[in-house]
Order: structure tokens, then sequence, then C-alpha cells
């Protein structure tokens, strides 16, 4: 297996994958782990704040954390943009929503991957960063689909010849 080495500068995270740092998921500790060897900060974009923020709102509605958690973790994610663990990405929004559309038109049929699951990689293409974190296996596929580098968390339960670590 091929080690895949990376820099945050060059990495995209995908939001669901971020949301277990703050969560507690099956994925948490290795995604915490792998987080905690990564040097510099993390690009995330408008929408991948906002998904972070509602995937937190939304792990409370359902009860699966309390109110007390619920404030834990917003204030975490908060404390990460302050502290420089994130930084906000500007996108050219038009330019990857065009990219979504052609992503979709051209490996949605087949591979039957969601909108926010494509616009992550369209955003990921269009800020020119060549590695790619999921969890979900229709993304990982559209990943590997257009040429970016997949990255999975050692440890996370997925098999070895789909997973790689940093």
């Amino acid at each position: 297996m091929r080690r895949i080495v990376a820099t945050a500068d060059k990495i995209y995270a995908d939001p669901s994958a971020l949301l277990k740092l703050y969560l507690h998921e099956p994925e948490s500790r290795p995604m915490a782990a792998w987080r905690g060897k990564l040097k510099g900060p993390l690009a995330v974009t408008h929408h991948g704040r906002v998904e972070l923020t509602n995937g937190i709102a939304l792990a409370a509605h359902r009860g699966l954390i309390d109110e007390r958690a619920f404030n834990t973790a917003l204030a975490a994610l908060d404390d990460d943009f302050e502290q420089g663990r994130y930084v906000q990405a500007d996108l050219l929004w038009r330019a990857a929503l065009k990219r979504a559309a052609e992503l979709s038109r051209e490996h949605s049929r087949t591979l039957g991957t969601r909108t926010l699951d494509v616009l992550h990689v369209a955003s990921a293409l269009e800020l020119e960063t060549p590695v790619f974190i999921s969890f979900d296996l229709r993304q990982q596929n559209l990943v590997r689909a257009v040429g970016l580098k997949l990255l999975v968390p050692a440890g996370c339960g997925i098999p070895k010849k789909r997973r790689c670590s940093s």
C-alpha cells in the first residue's frame, strides 16, 4: 500500500468527516488522531462550516447529544476557527457549481452520489486540493473517478485496500 503524505493546505476534508471531531462516532478516534498529527490549518468552505454547524445541531435535535454537549461542540468548532486550526476557504461559487453540475452529469448516474457530496468534490477541484478525506463510500468512488487522492484516517474499519493513512 502506498502512503499518502499531505500537508493541510493540500487536503480537502469533507465536513461529515470533520464532524467526527465534534461528535462521538465510530470514526472519531482515528480522525482525531490523524488531525492531531497534521500540521497547519485545514481549509473549510463557507458551506462546509454551515454543514458542520448544522450537523451538530441535528445531533442535538435527534437526541444524540444533550444541550451541554451541543454547546461544547459548537464552542469547540468556533475555537478551531479562532485558533487557526481551520481557515475560511474562498471559493468561486459559480465555478464550483458549474463543476458540480458537470460531475453530476458524468458520474452520479453510475455512482449514486448525493448533491452535497458532489459539491464538496467540485469544491476540492476548484480549490486545487489534490487530497480528499471522506468516510462516505459513494463520495470516495467519485473522489477516485476525478483523480483526487483519497485519504481515510487509519483504524476506521475501512478495508485496507480503501484506506490510506497520513
